[in-house]
């Protein structure tokens, strides 16, 4: 086998899952990143790191070698490794790999603080979790189409809020909490979003029933943007191919220039036109 062939086949493996090497490659790299994530969340915890802390930090340190291996061969694997390494999962990959690293450089009696703040960007690895979820773009489409019937809802409920922030101010007073407008306004949206600090309360009569208008209003206004939502998700329906409204899940990558979001049919990279690997090839 040459140095070709096998850069190739670790190209369709690392970049792609569209064969069985590749799909079992991207589940074990999405277990290890769950359990690293654990485990920052586990060493976290006091009580958990006293008792395991070797075992935490040797499973870490296993997870980082993993990983390092990872974005060292994401990088030979490709021609033009600046494109990986300055796009944003590369970037991702970088930081969820060097803190480990890191500590050994400002290891010290005051550097204590900054090496824990920077072992927590390992949690930046979660989101290489995004690479994995088929149905991600289609609720990316979703909530991009339905953000202008957001925003105006969400504009109306901030004039709502400034409306009633301003009669809660009026009918209690200084007396009760309600010192200035934008004081009562912030406590409107804290209790039509039934967060309910309890800070400020209202105490007449006539307050209170407001207040209780403003709560019983708040559960209904929680469930419009979700429905909204829904309803953009819903109305995605199933498109062929070649319709534009299609949702491609094709996990090909050009080895050229690392390019993806093909469509599911291509054979060429869109970008360079460099050829694709095809999908039943064998690794």
């Amino acid at each position: 086998m040459t140095a070709n062939n096998l850069k190739s086949k670790l190209h369709t493996i690392i970049y792609e899952a569209d064969t069985p090497m590749g799909k079992l490659f991207d589940v074990v790299l999405l277990i290890l990143i769950l359990v690293s994530v654990i485990l920052v969340m586990l060493e976290s915890v006091t009580s958990i790191d006293t008792h395991y802390h070797d075992f935490l930090y040797f499973g870490e340190w296993v997870i980082t070698i993993f990983f390092t291996i990872e974005y060292i061969l994401r990088i030979i694997t490709v021609k033009k490794a600046s494109n990986y390494i300055f796009s944003f999962y590369g970037i991702i990959d970088f930081l969820s790999t060097i803190p480990l690293y890191l500590s050994f450089i400002l290891a010290g009696s005051n550097a204590l603080l900054a090496v824990r703040a920077l072992r927590l960007l390992r949690v930046f690895r979660i989101l290489k979790i995004t690479r994995y979820m088929g149905e991600a773009n289609k609720l990316n489409k979703a909530l991009r189409d339905s953000k202008p019937k957001i925003f105006v809802f969400l504009f109306a409920v901030l004039i709502l809020s400034i409306i009633a922030g301003t009669i809660m101010y009026l009918v209690e007073g200084e007396q009760s909490g309600f010192v200035s407008i934008p004081i009562s306004v912030y406590w409107c949206i804290v209790t039509l979003t039934t967060v309910g600090f309890g800070d400020i309360a209202p105490v007449t009569p006539l307050g209170q029933f407001i207040a209780a208008i403003i709560m019983i209003m708040g559960y209904g206004i929680i469930a419009v943007p979700t429905g909204i939502v829904s309803a953009e998700y819903a109305s995605k329906k199933t498109h062929t191919v070649d319709d534009p409204e299609y949702i491609h899940v094709n996990t090909q990558s050009c080895q050229n220039c690392n390019e993806n979001n093909h469509h599911d049919n291509a054979e060429f990279c869109h970008k360079c036109g460099s050829t694709l690997h095809q999908k039943d090839a064998t690794v």
